[in-house]
């Protein structure tokens, strides 16, 4: 009667943890597309701004700004297209889903970064011996600060969808105008100082400006990089992982844990080390009630499990067949 029980209990777990994870998907993709359309849309105001800005002042800063805010409004119409692309279902054709999508909307936005820090270096380093004198300093300063603050909203808001979905696309997308925050800084500080007479500084400071946002760019690519090559996911959600379904009766050991993450889904396979001799229905049961217990700590899991006897795990045959991992 127990074990009727338990298997019960197993399955219904299963099918509230999958109702749960239906609505979290629901959940994920209304946070990551308005994360995207917000971004969209602030980046096209302050190209706007910038622009009428540099077109008075004169200042490279402000033009690598705008060549920046351009760039972008590009980066986050890829994002967009991107993001709703990868929240398409699986199908046939793409049976783990579109997540990877994602992954290379990073890479993309990585892309796109890295020319506006060349434009921004290059253009700095030409003004700097070729010094012009700037029209209205004061405008760019108020428009940097204008531009401080929209980014800052923006910011602190993509940081808020991305604890909430741990999206990589928004992350990327996150870290681009968090280095456009520190340049618009950057900017209104050089403006600045040119008005006190300081002509050289704003090419100065756009070189400065344009290698911090190419090591950006560097650490994004590598990041979306690990994801397309199936990185493992980090090392406390493997301990979670093994601690969760050692949690579980009956079973007595894990081993060939495998993860990997795509999009907003976290892939988990693992072998079980169960008792020889118990009928296999019940080593199913077990399976059932580990997968509920992973998918209650992981909502957006996709979890295969395997069986393996416990003595053909530990016999003489095991550092031939089995992985350390």
């Amino acid at each position: 009667m127990a074990v009727i029980f338990n298997w019960w209990f197993a399955g219904y777990t299963l099918c509230y943890q999958s109702l749960y994870s239906q609505v979290m998907k629901q959940e994920y993709a209304r946070l990551v597309t308005l994360a995207a359309w917000a971004a969209t849309t602030i980046a096209t105001i302050l190209l706007i701004v910038k622009v009428a800005a540099w077109w008075v002042t004169g200042s490279v800063s402000l033009l690598a700004s705008v060549v920046d805010s351009m760039l972008d409004i590009a980066a986050s119409v890829v994002n967009l297209i991107v993001v709703r692309y990868s929240l398409q279902p699986a199908d046939k054709e793409h049976t783990f889903g579109h997540g990877k999508a994602e992954s290379l909307a990073a890479l993309a936005q990585a892309m796109f970064i890295s020319g506006s820090a060349c434009f921004l270096i290059l253009n700095g380093i030409e003004r700097f011996f070729r010094p012009h004198e700037l029209n209205s300093p004061e405008i760019g300063i108020y428009v940097s600060l204008f531009a401080i603050v929209m980014t800052f909203g923006l910011v602190r808001f993509q940081k808020h969808v991305v604890n909430k979905t741990g999206s990589q696309a928004i992350a990327a997308d996150s870290l681009h105008y968090q280095s456009d925050l520190y340049m618009n800084a950057a900017i209104m500080l050089a403006l600045a100082l040119s008005w006190f007479g300081i002509g050289q500084a704003d090419s100065v400071f756009a070189v400065g400006i344009g290698i911090y946002i190419l090591y950006s760019a560097y650490q994004m690519a590598m990041e979306a990089v690990q994801s397309l090559l199936d990185h493992k996911l980090p090392d406390d959600e493997l301990k979670q992982i093994k601690e969760t379904s050692l949690s579980v009766e009956g079973v007595l050991g894990v081993h060939q844990l495998r993860t990997r993450r795509s999009g907003p889904i976290r892939f988990i396979q693992l072998h079980l080390e169960l008792e020889d001799n118990i009928p296999l229905i019940e080593a199913h049961r077990i399976s059932d009630e580990v997968e509920a217990k992973l998918i209650s700590v992981f909502p957006d899991a996709d979890v295969l499990i395997h069986q393996d006897p416990y003595s053909v795990v530990f016999g003489p045959e095991k550092q031939q067949k089995f992985h350390s991992w």
